[in-house]
């Protein structure tokens, strides 16, 4: 196996995309290439701070025009070069294992098309944590993965349906495999899925891993502003989730239809999002909440 291209899209936080470089740079495994795509819509010193760096291994890109984080994303799918790529969170951190570990891994599994290391979660200081979400995530979703796992087919799509406990800019994809597919125009919160989906469905292969090598970051938000978005997220996993199961419900994969249609990660993060918006008085969102959780948001057909 050969390097892995290391696809940054970045959007805010200087100081976590500085920390996110670093943490490539410090790598175990030289076997990399960084390529930072600058989607932020204000003037920054990054292009100095790259040039400082004098890493031939480290490219960084500014986008002439704010793509959005769909195009984006297809963006670092479309000018990755090496055969397996991973699209990094630009507040997230590799551990120092990170590219030998996947790079074992695939050497071991050459049928794997994706590649789900051991994660840990980090605060907005970088120190561990284990957020409610992602104690339900690993202990409710998740299979166990204490020993490597090979996972595929209509039971790795129901079980993801049911929850998506896999940690998106941590996976490495297979470039070959991603071949015609692509993140789904007009989704922004659940478009790893819709990948991931889309690649299973035409026989692709997930191995788990337990091998701790990548960190995760939670940011903390106040209530109000966590919830101003839930319209669209909402919206968006509602719509997305009735279209699946109708879908799945076509190619005969009807456990997946079902875990579609009642899409249960989605409408319990509802339930928990709930407290907040009743105790901030925001009705409108209480209300969408409830509506999601329970099941009577009409469905939106684009």
């Amino acid at each position: 196996m050969n390097a892995i291209d290391i696809m940054l899209p970045h959007y805010g936080d200087i100081s976590y995309l500085k920390t996110a470089v670093r943490s490539v740079i410090a790598q175990d495994d030289d076997n990399w290439r960084l390529t930072v795509i600058d989607d932020s819509v204000t003037d920054n010193d990054l292009p100095a701070w790259f040039d400082a760096l004098r890493d031939d291994r480290v490219r960084y890109r500014r986008n002439h025009r704010n793509l959005g984080i769909n195009a984006n994303f297809q963006q670092c799918l479309d000018l990755a070069e090496h055969d397996f790529l991973v699209v990094m969170g630009s507040d997230d951190a590799l551990l120092p294992n990170y590219v030998g570990t996947i790079r074992r891994t695939a050497q071991r599994y050459p049928d794997a098309d994706v590649v789900q290391a051991g994660v840990e979660v980090i605060d907005r200081d970088g120190n561990v944590v284990k957020p409610l979400t992602d104690r339900v995530k690993r202990n409710l979703y998740a299979p166990d993965t204490s020993t490597p796992k090979v996972m595929a087919g209509e039971d790795l799509v129901v079980s993801l349906l049911r929850g998506n406990w896999t940690y998106f800019p941590s996976l490495c994809w297979r470039r070959e495999a991603l071949k015609d597919l692509g993140f789904r125009p007009g989704l922004s919160v659940v478009l790893d899925l819709a990948l991931m989906l889309d690649l299973l469905e035409r026989g692709g292969r997930l191995v788990v891993v337990p091998d701790l090598c990548f960190q995760y970051r939670r940011h903390d938000a106040s209530v109000s502003s966590s919830l101003a978005s839930l319209g669209g997220r909402f919206t968006e996993e509602h719509d997305f989730f009735l279209d699946v199961a109708d879908h799945m419900q076509h190619i005969g994969w009807h456990r997946a239809a079902k875990a579609a249609r009642l899409h249960l990660s989605s409408r319990l993060h509802a339930l928990l999002m709930l407290p907040g918006a009743v105790t901030s008085r925001q009705t409108a969102s209480a209300k969408l909440l409830v509506r999601h959780a329970f099941g009577t948001t009409k469905p939106v057909r684009k």
